[in-house]
């Protein structure tokens, strides 16, 4: 199933995406364009909280330093009375009686809000809330200036604002000398007593958070999610209705390609209309036909290489056999022609026969000279073997590399090394369907090689049967001839290397 709609399933699938790409093209455009006045207001709107927020901030803090100076001048007149009634005390005393007097009735108990007296060097001589600074603990390093001092707490989520004053006692010489620290603390997020600790509570919110707007974005993206939900069945149904008929003759096509794979070239497609796929269906029946006349052609090419295989066969064999019968019996003609007398009847018969023979062997040689291939007899091997590689490549179209040297070689092995690199070609051609050839002639230390490689599919040449068999056995039977031998390398999906060694011509096998 999948196999059949796949090529529609995936058409439709092409359609949802062009779809969606065009509605998000439309939302970027919208965006483009809304993007930059919501920005604008979304600026303003930010400005016009950051002043709320800091107007809110200066409230709290002006909040903050009136209760510390109010808190240090009530516990430094309650110092200063109890200092003129009874001179002479410490002002450690003085303050921690004052202390406790000042801070009553003060109202600091409030949740968030904290009113410390401290001694000049930081350590908390009474507390409201008492819990909030214990007796001997220590106000932050800031508040122990001798001038009044504020600032802001923002320590792992915890924002508060402080001040300070320092608590002043007048002597009897109308000096003041400090003998203490007021310092007043308000936590902004757990503040909710009256008064200014009220309004701090949801300030607490404003500085620590500064949300932005961002329905107007939301109005304009929603849509669009909803119109890509929805394209995604109607673009599906759409596909899989427009590509039907597109389908079917693909399909068609399909078969008629297997049906070629399987023999059948008189096979051919109805050419429907004259769009891109009739094209191809055109193009489709015009392959087979001419694939069926290249079959054709090869028919007729491998009766002429048959009978072009039958005269060398006749040529070998009236040079092994018939040739070296007629030498033999030219030098037996010789001899009886040196051992009889002149004159003799016999000796004219022996002279006649000579001469027969030596007119038979060059009428022989002449034939064996008509049965050589004749591009041997115009340039040699290393340019049959050229001319061979253009033949092929400029008839089926695969590049072939072609290195060829020069070669001491015979006339038959000669032969035998064309006719073996042609059938190699041929085979390479026929069975490997390679995408390129190469072809190597060279001659090292008295041993001439020929090499074909291609990088076709290959095969096991241990399974070979058939033609491929019938093939190598008569490889290795043409050059078992001139002492030579085959080595054929294959593995498939990597290529065929044919390999022809035999010895050069005057060196020793």
């Amino acid at each position: 199933m999948m196999t059949q709609f796949g090529l529609r399933s995936r058409m439709a699938v092409s359609y949802v995406i062009v779809s969606a790409a065009a509605v998000l093209l439309v939302e970027a455009v919208l965006l483009v364009a809304a993007v930059p006045s919501l920005r604008a207001a979304d600026r303003a709107t930010q400005e016009a909280q950051n002043r709320a927020v800091d107007a809110e901030r200066h409230l709290i803090l002006s909040s903050v330093q009136s209760l510390a100076r109010d808190l240090a001048g009530a516990v430094g007149q309650t110092a200063g009375d109890k200092a003129a009634s009874a001179p002479g005390g410490s002002d450690a005393a003085l303050l921690a009686d004052a202390a406790a007097a000042g801070l009553s009735g003060r109202g600091g108990g409030a949740s968030g809000w904290v009113q410390v007296v401290a001694g000049p060097d930081g350590r908390v001589v009474a507390a409201q809330p008492r819990q909030s600074y214990a007796a001997g603990a220590s106000v932050p390093p800031a508040a122990l200036a001798r001038v009044p001092g504020e600032g802001q707490i923002d320590d792992k989520g915890r924002l508060a604002f402080w001040a300070s004053a320092p608590i002043q006692v007048a002597a009897a010489n109308k000096a003041t000398r400090v003998i203490g620290i007021a310092y007043v603390e308000v936590d902004l997020k757990s503040a909710a007593a009256a008064g200014a600790a009220q309004a701090s509570a949801p300030a607490a919110d404003k500085l620590t958070d500064a949300p932005t707007d961002r329905a107007s974005l939301t109005t304009l993206v929603v849509p669009g999610l909803v119109v890509l939900l929805l394209l995604v069945p109607v673009g599906a149904l759409f596909g899989l209705l427009s590509t039907g008929r597109l389908i079917r003759r693909i399909r068609r096509l399909s078969e008629g390609t297997a049906e070629m794979a399987g023999g059948d070239l008189q096979v051919r497609i109805p050419v429907s209309v004259g769009d891109e796929v009739g094209r191809l269906e055109q193009a489709f029946n015009t392959m087979a036909e001419r694939l069926e006349d290249a079959v054709a052609e090869q028919s007729a090419a491998a009766g002429a290489e048959a009978r072009r295989a039958e005269r060398g066969r006749i040529a070998r064999e009236l040079h092994d056999s018939i040739s070296q019968e007629l030498f033999s019996v030219s030098l037996i003609a010789a001899g009886m022609r040196k051992v009889l007398s002149p004159g003799t009847a016999l000796r004219g018969e022996a002279e006649s026969m000579e001469r027969s023979l030596a007119r038979t062997m060059r009428e022989m040689r002449a034939l064996l000279l008509e049965l050589r291939p004749i591009e041997l007899e115009d340039a040699g091997l290393a340019e049959a073997l050229e001319h061979l590689c253009r033949a092929y490549e400029a008839r089926l179209g695969i590049p072939i590399t072609a290195n060829l040297d020069p070669v001491p070689l015979d006339a038959a092995a000669e032969h035998a090394v064309l006719r073996v690199v042609q059938e190699a070609v041929g085979n390479a051609v026929r069975h490997g369907e390679p995408a390129s050839i190469e072809v190597r002639l060279t001659e090292t230390a008295g041993r001439v090689e020929a090499i074909v490689r291609d990088d076709g599919r290959g095969f096991d040449p241990d399974a070979v049967s058939g033609r491929h068999g019938m093939g190598l056995e008569l490889m290795r039977e043409r050059l078992r001839e001139v002492g030579g031998a085959v080595e054929v390398d294959s593995t498939p999906d990597r290529g065929t290397t044919v390999r022809v060694t035999l010895p050069a011509s005057g060196s020793t096998a």
